[in-house]
């Protein structure tokens, strides 16, 4: 059974920064790209940074770029994502997604499994 478990997510003021991570289990992490999505309240899902699965090639939303980092451990099956310069409008509920191998990158509909999401709050 494909698991995917966030943490790390919080209450932290504007221009702090937060880890995110991402454990996953049953199936072959090292063989699938995977990416993090976040859904800020009342909107629709956004895609904000994917990376490979040799971890070598990384992408991010403009909205994100500069600011946030994807990384992964294949070794020890977890995803990351290190935010720094947070702003108000971070503020969403995060999720890691698995993709499926085919399709846009930065489309949500191109992920098949998804964790439970760990909230990000960003306030003063």
């Amino acid at each position: 059974e494909v698991q995917l478990v966030e943490s790390g997510g919080g209450l932290v003021q504007p221009g702090g920064s937060l880890r995110l991570s991402c454990a996953a289990s049953g199936f072959t992490f090292s063989s699938y790209a995977m990416s993090w999505v976040r859904q800020a309240p009342g909107k629709g899902l956004e895609w904000v940074s994917g990376i490979n699965s040799g971890g070598g090639s990384t992408s991010y939303a403009d909205s994100v770029k500069g600011r946030f980092t994807i990384s992964r451990d294949n070794a020890k099956n977890t995803l990351y994502l290190q935010m720094n310069s947070l702003k108000p409008e971070d503020t969403a509920v995060y999720y890691c997604a698995k993709y499926k191998g085919f399709g846009y990158y930065s489309d949500p509909n191109n992920y098949d499994y998804w964790g439970q999401g760990t909230q990000v709050t960003v306030s003063s």
